[in-house]
């Protein structure tokens, strides 16, 4: 379940991600498989090459990428791997916001 963004936010990560940007989108989301886990960030990017690309700077494997049909390729971030991300783009409002907070 995924909640604490408001549509605006959902529509300018869309957007983006269907221009080919690499679109960052945090929001707060409890799911039972993960019970550690009180947010994700969603990278997206329409570019699955590109997507893959940025997502080799940081280890995560292309075969991660979520393909729906939706039109939105996306890497989820979760935890350490998140916090560490998040920091490295320099999304220090994305990390008080929703990780750190």
């Amino acid at each position: 379940m995924a909640f604490g963004l408001t549509k605006v936010e959902l529509k300018e990560w869309k957007q983006q991600v269907m221009k080919g940007e690499i679109a960052f989108l945090t929001h707060f989301w409890l799911d039972e498989r993960f019970p550690n886990a009180r947010s994700v960030t969603k990278v997206g990017c329409s570019d699955i090459a590109a997507l893959s690309r940025w997502g080799e700077k940081y280890g995560l494997k292309k075969e991660w990428i979520h393909q729906r049909d939706d039109g939105f390729p996306h890497f989820d971030l979760l935890g350490d791997t998140q916090y560490d991300i998040l920091l490295k783009e320099g999304l220090h409002d994305h990390i008080s916001r929703f990780v750190k907070g």
